[in-house]
């Protein structure tokens, strides 16, 4: 047996049906019938946009030649993101490789340590690599990153002459340092937590980071002139500004 919308029980052998109230099946439609010239025109009503873009003039991108811009929101090549001090935000968690429906993303986490700080907290990530062979740029890993690590770009031109330039390791994917920040692997800024780090409270490196890196790697390029730096936003700091 099945309901139909008049409230008709119809039998499934195509029997008589048994009208019943629309009060006691429950069934109350949301849409207004249409009347009218409104319920002429409905069947045709579907082709109002196919109608309305035969007038429109044809447009062709020349691409490569002229590249058009993507939208803001478009799901390019991913991108593994920083703190201001230059520490990763890829704490090795590993829930994008588990939200991803093509299976194209493998991570393993690896242990921080006081010689090699990588990211805020105890981890990060030792191995990360995409197979664009495989991904269907959905966003849904995006979606699950707990820190903001992984976004994804503008960046669109993937192809290439072998499958394996197409899966990408850690060192592709790592956004690029930008002024003022030291490269990987340093101390956090001092007296601060990974949660300090995830309210945006660190806004540069501090002299004691360049310090320590410039003891441990003296010919590290990302290593400022001097130890002006930025430093750690405190809690009266943002009051201040406010």
């Amino acid at each position: 047996m099945a309901d139909d919308t008049s409230g008709a029980i119809v039998g499934a052998d195509g029997g008589q049906a048994v009208e019943r109230p629309a009060a006691e099946t429950g069934y109350q439609p949301l849409i207004e019938p249409k009347t009218g010239i409104g319920e002429i025109l409905a069947p045709v009503a579907g082709f109002g946009v196919t109608l309305s873009s035969m007038f429109r003039p044809t447009v062709t991108e020349q691409y490569p030649y002229e590249r058009v811009p993507t939208k803001p929101r478009y799901h390019g090549r991913h991108q593994l993101n920083r703190y201001a001090d230059g520490l990763e935000k890829c704490i090795g968690c590993e829930l994008c490789a588990w939200a991803c429906p093509a299976d194209a993303i493998y991570v393993e986490g690896g242990d921080n340590s006081a010689d090699a700080q990588f990211s805020p907290g105890e981890r990060y990530g030792r191995v990360y690599q995409i197979n664009y062979l495989r991904c269907i740029f959905c966003g849904l890993c995006i979606e699950a990153c707990p820190t903001r690590a992984l976004t994804m770009t503008n960046e669109f031109e993937l192809a290439g002459p072998t499958r394996a330039g197409l899966i990408f390791e850690k060192a592709d994917l790592l956004a690029p340092l930008q002024a003022g920040m030291l490269a990987a692997p340093h101390p956090m800024v001092g007296g601060t937590t990974d949660t300090d780090y995830y309210r945006g409270e660190v806004t540069g490196p501090e002299p004691e980071q360049v310090d320590w890196v410039r003891q441990h790697r003296p010919d590290d390029p990302t290593l400022p002139d001097s130890a002006s730096t930025g430093s750690r936003t405190t809690t009266a700091e943002r009051g201040r500004t406010r």
